[in-house]
């Protein structure tokens, strides 16, 4: 299960800042290990006081362990040929780390293994990351010997995610009078991408975009809607709008009722119960908007019974040879790729780590 994670505790804000400013496939740096510590240092402090905001650290180990508790016991009834199913947690920039997560896999003697991405859609800079990470590991022998690979690598269409998202959603514009219901704005909201990465042909935009249409097909077009974008980081330029500055723009053409709907998150944490929760809609709310939050997927049974459906269907196709190790997506780099770890690792997954 490979995601970027985030600190449990307050007091592991600063190794987890580290470890994200450290990272090239998501933030390009200059000098980056000079300068990935010193940027770590100096956000750690304001960092801090946000996850002391949430509750003292990030859900979203807990979450995750939930949902692969879930889908692992699913998947022993849905594939008992491949049963019994045991799960790994490898966070990119957060405990457990990958390599933690290698030592573990070395020390079960793992065989087979599936990198199941926790992103719902591809970027070089979240699942790639990550896949670049896990082939570092796998290419040494630090996961142990032999052991075939294959790759999960998107699902941002699934039916079942999307029903899960869809559920929310409906859910939540109950919270508003049958009157006024079919003029809330649904504001989807996912993390950002550099406009390098953009421009380098990075799929992330067009495969986000892609969620939310399957989205609003499944309620019927019931409500306007945007795709907007959070999390920025720097002075570099982003992908935008930004979601706080859509929120003042629709309060300024006299929209006064919005959901916001994080899209491309699977369970709660900084992005959803700090940026969302209390600072894009306390902005709206001083703007005169009603605004509301979709919940994340968290622990939904729609959500885990997706994520069994996703393994098992892979565990299906590999063994009767209808797919290989890595999708047809996977297997193309972007365009304008000059990541030379990028294709080393490709070539390992699509000879399932040989």
């Amino acid at each position: 299960m490979l995601n970027m994670g985030g600190p449990s505790t307050v007091a592991e804000t600063h190794d987890f800042l580290k470890n994200l400013f450290l990272d090239g496939d998501l933030i390009p740096l200059p000098f980056q290990k000079y300068l990935a510590p010193l940027i770590a240092k100096r956000r750690t402090p304001q960092i801090e006081k946000q996850y002391a905001a949430i509750g003292g650290g990030s859900p979203i180990l807990r979450y995750t362990k939930m949902q692969a508790e879930g889908m692992a016991s699913l998947l022993d009834e849905l594939s008992p040929e491949t049963a019994p199913h045991k799960y790994y947690v490898a966070f990119r920039y957060a405990k457990p780390l990958t390599d933690e997560m290698a030592r573990e896999m070395k020390a079960d003697g793992v065989k087979r293994a599936v990198a199941f991405t926790q992103y719902p859609q591809y970027s070089c800079s979240t699942t790639g990351s990550s896949l670049n990470e896990l082939y570092r590991k796998g290419r040494t022998g630090e996961i142990g010997e032999e052991v075939e690979w294959s790759v999960i690598d998107r699902w941002g269409t699934h039916p079942g995610f999307i029903e899960a998202v869809a559920q929310n959603i409906e859910r939540a514009l109950q919270k508003f009078p049958e009157n006024v219901r079919s003029s809330v704005v649904l504001l989807f909201s996912a993390h950002s991408l550099p406009m390098s990465a953009v421009n380098r042909g990075d799929p992330y935009v067009l495969e986000v975009s892609s969620s939310v249409n399957a989205v609003m097909e499944r309620l019927g077009h019931s409500n306007p809607y945007r795709l907007v974008w959070q999390s920025q980081v720097g002075p570099s330029a982003w992908m935008g709008m930004q979601t706080g500055d859509a929120l003042k723009g629709l309060a300024r053409l006299g929209r006064k009722r919005a959901i916001l709907i994080p899209i491309a998150f699977t369970s709660d944490h900084i992005e959803t119960l700090y940026e969302l929760d209390l600072e894009y809609a306390k902005e709206a709310r001083e703007h005169g908007m009603e605004v509301t939050r979709a919940e994340s997927l968290n622990d939904s049974p729609v959500f885990i019974r997706a994520l069994a459906d996703i393994a098992a269907d892979h565990l299906k196709k590999y063994a009767s040879g209808q797919i290989g190790p890595t999708s047809l997506q996977m297997g193309l780099r972007c365009p304008g790729c000059t990541n030379v770890t990028c294709a080393q690792q490709k070539t390992w997954f699509a000879r399932a780590g040989g």
